[in-house]
């Protein structure tokens, strides 16, 4: 087992991994840029190293250096980053310092979709079960318009563009007309060439609506391979996971039996290794297709781990370091229900506009079934340079009902004076009655919840609230000057010294 492991990340997920690490009795180095330097993750790591370069964690050398010099075996890179870089695994492998993820010849087949996708289809049985989406047979670079949008005629609308490595969200777009294709695939391409420097994109044929429902892989070097259930992620906005849970409620029984072995069978096509996510997306028929392979731990992550009581961070540690799987697959137990919210510093009302700054106050909430992970405290400061993901809120339950309900009951307890978030729209996502009744999709959030009407009551209530609060501050801040009397507290008060 390794005894020293460098983080190649920051947030919420270092620390996550900072204090898997503590548990196995690994020495964990955290990286850190400026912004970061009273985040959560330095101050809990065993050693910290200053990222000084302009390219921060993704300068490969450097972290490759750095690690040589702290004397750290291996390197966990979490999620984003270096986590799917394949050049950046063999540089590892090369290092002679072990990369906790898959092997880089994994990364590279199942990254670039467009082959992944040829693999399963042209190497599996369809009526086995590996139906793959719809897709354009070639990608598209900057200079090859015409030719992009012959296929797009071709094909039908609506289509999805999507960036040819790289994961769900940055690059990806749904194209419903003709008339805005260019302008799609424009901004497209350019978001996909600032997140993962690649220009190429691909055109998908759009499932409307659709669920989107991963399957937890773990696998070690020695073939033996499991998978944790499954869980959904249909509650987005521009294609960022806002809710999710597990398992998921689009599912019946045969249909989440026959979409585990499909993914089980689609990471023995590709000789997966580590901890990964093989993910599908759900007609409203219930027929599912496969859409990519996640090559790394997964932000939702936590949601397998309270169901099914593994550890996956310590299971990613494990099978990097040459151990073979703990358990079988009839050793897995799926316990309950859960869901996780993605706490963001955002305005949900403007447009999602990023709101970093100083956290004044955190009030994190706790009780039966609930875990938060954060890298959040009271007088720390979210930085700008980074993803606006502040914290998750994971609740666990016997039952959908219970879980959903002790979930409104932590987004109620979280409380946070500073930078705006997104709680007031989560607290409107878990309550509303497509949410509650499990029949949502990945369309739900196309409807502003700011935008529906609001009752008489409740503009009342909210009128004397804010009377109720003006009279409290003034109370406080401006203190009425007392009258004068000939009281013996008035002229005491303003007797001056002898």
């Amino acid at each position: 087992m390794f005894k020293k492991i460098l983080i190649a990340n920051r947030g919420e997920i270092a620390v996550r991994i900072i204090r898997a690490c503590r548990e196995m009795g690994i020495l964990a180095v955290a990286l850190y840029e400026a912004p970061d330097m009273a985040s959560l993750h330095v101050r809990l790591a065993d050693e910290c190293v200053l990222l000084d370069t302009p390219a921060g964690f993704m300068d490969q050398a450097n972290v490759l250096r750095i690690a040589r010099e702290c004397g750290a075996e291996a390197i966990h890179p979490g999620y984003g980053f270096l986590a799917e870089q394949a050049d950046f695994i063999h540089a590892c492998e090369a290092a002679g310092i072990a990369f906790i993820g898959p092997p880089a010849g994994v990364v590279q087949n199942v990254r670039y979709k467009i082959n992944a996708q040829q693999k399963a289809r042209a190497d599996g049985d369809l009526a086995a079960g590996f139906p793959t989406l719809t897709h354009s047979e070639r990608s598209f670079g900057d200079d090859e318009w015409e030719a992009l949008q012959a296929t797009a005629e071709e094909m039908g609308y609506p289509l999805v563009v999507k960036s040819c490595s790289g994961g769900r969200g940055p690059g990806e777009r749904l194209i419903r007309s003709a008339d805005s294709l260019v302008e799609t695939v424009r901004r497209a391409r350019a978001q996909s060439k600032t997140v993962f420097g690649e220009q190429r994109l691909y055109l998908e044929k759009a499932i409307v609506p659709a669920h989107q429902v991963g399957v937890q892989i773990l696998a070690d070097k020695y073939g033996h391979m499991i998978h944790l259930g499954d869980r959904e992620g249909s509650v987005q906005y521009s294609n960022q996971k806002v809710v999710e849970e597990a398992p998921a409620p689009c599912l019946n029984d045969a249909q989440r039996e026959e979409l585990w072995q499909t993914a089980v069978a689609l990471a023995r096509l590709f000789g997966y290794q580590n901890a990964g996510t093989v993910e599908f997306l759900v007609d409203e028929a219930g027929q599912f297709y496969f859409s990519e392979f996640k090559a790394r731990i997964q932000v939702e992550h936590p949601l397998t781990e309270v169901i099914t009581g593994v550890d996956l961070i310590q299971a990613q540690i494990r099978l990097a370091a040459g151990e073979p799987l703990r358990m079988t697959q009839a050793d897995v137990k799926l316990d309950g229900w859960a869901m996780l919210c993605r706490v963001r510093a955002e305005d949900p009302w403007r447009r999602f506009m990023a709101s970093p700054g100083r956290v004044l106050m955190v009030r994190l909430p706790g009780g039966m079934g609930l875990r938060t992970d954060t890298y959040i405290y009271c007088n720390c400061d979210i930085p700008e340079a980074y993803d606006p993901l502040i914290a998750k809120l994971t609740v666990w339950g016997p039952d959908r009902d219970t879980c959903t309900w002790r979930l409104r009951c932590a987004l109620e307890d979280f409380k946070l004076v500073g930078p705006a978030t997104n709680v007031s729209l989560l607290q409107q996502v878990v309550r509303s009655p497509e949410f509650v009744a499990g029949r949502y999709s990945t369309s739900f959030l196309v409807h502003p919840f700011a935008q529906e009407p609001v009752s008489n009551t409740y503009l009342r209530d909210m009128a004397v609230i804010a009377a109720i609060l003006y009279q409290r501050r003034s109370q406080l801040f401006m203190p009425s000057v007392p009258e004068r009397t000939n009281s013996n507290w008035h002229r005491s008060s303003r007797r001056l010294p002898q």
